[in-house]
């Protein structure tokens, strides 16, 4: 099975800038995503994770190497301008401010505002919205204001608004960032039911590992390159790795990381939850007896 996006040895240099080692903000990066898969993509800031995001979505082009979507490589095919919408339309976007997505002065208004663009029959608009709308959760909100929901809410507004478009992967970069507690929550839980429910392939760029031990697999970049690429459980069971990358590591696996270093134990790395996590030291402390 061909993956639906690929990235094959993708350079790309932003024009006169020296923000990045060597001026590169990506070098000979490479990635795989699966129909259907849920992929965290971490690295501290300046990393490369939104320069990828925008080579995916056409909104920059690589300068070296090869990008496929749904086998169509964008990066050094001659792609006419109707072959440029439609691969766009493939792959949604949603960003960290959901102020800045936000078009209209009503809910319902603001999600029929993509698939207006794409110039889709006006019935075929009213079901998209209102099926947009019910899987996000939001189809009570319709006739709102937007101005008045909170930071979570106006983010499910935004990511409704995408998937009326019905792309068949989102890209959410950064997404939970200025969010709450709970409007991480919120905006995560739709995440996991457009990816498990909807089947549509998710990439997530964070900071927060919490959301990142949710994905099918984590890939990790330092410098524009990937450094950690696995399983949650394999990338977060090297946490050494991960704090030279200046990352922070899971709660269960610092905890059991710390456990290890003080008992003298060898408790497997990896990420649990804390009942597991409670469980594996009980029987670590009985063998130390």
């Amino acid at each position: 099975m061909n993956p639906l996006i690929k990235l094959e040895n993708v350079s790309f240099k932003y024009p006169d800038t020296d923000n990045f080692e060597n001026n590169f903000a990506l070098n000979d990066f490479s990635l795989e995503v699966n129909e259907g898969e849920f992929v965290a993509l971490l690295g501290h800031n300046g990393s490369g994770k939104s320069t990828a995001a925008k080579l995916i979505n056409m909104i920059l082009t690589a300068d070296s190497g090869n990008i496929y979507i749904d086998g169509k490589n964008i990066a050094t095919d001659d792609i006419s301008e109707n072959e440029i919408y439609d691969i766009r339309k493939n792959v949604g976007m949603v960003f960290q401010n959901p102020d800045n997505q936000i078009v209209a002065t009503i809910v319902e208004e603001d999600v029929a505002f993509g698939p207006e663009n794409l110039g889709v029959e006006p019935s075929q608009i009213r079901e998209r919205v209102d099926e947009a709308l019910k899987i996000v959760g939001m189809q009570e909100y319709a006739r709102h204001a937007p101005h008045r929901l909170s930071g979570g809410q106006k983010q499910r507004v935004a990511i409704a608004g995408v998937i009326a478009m019905k792309p068949r992967c989102i890209i959410f970069d950064e997404s939970t960032a200025m969010l709450d507690p709970l409007g991480r929550k919120e905006v995560m839980n739709t995440i996991l039911r457009l990816n498990k429910e909807e089947n549509i392939t998710i990439i997530l760029i964070t900071h927060y590992m919490n959301e990142a031990i949710l994905a099918d697999k984590v890939v990790v970049m330092k410098n524009g390159s990937k450094y950690l690429e696995g399983t949650p459980n394999e990338v977060f069971s090297n946490p050494e790795r991960l704090w030279r990358a200046g990352l922070e590591v899971p709660q269960s696996v610092e905890l059991m990381y710390a456990l290890n270093k003080e008992l003298n134990t060898e408790i497997p790395l990896g990420v649990y939850d804390f009942d597991t996590c409670a469980e594996l030291i009980k029987e670590k402390l009985k063998k130390n007896r």
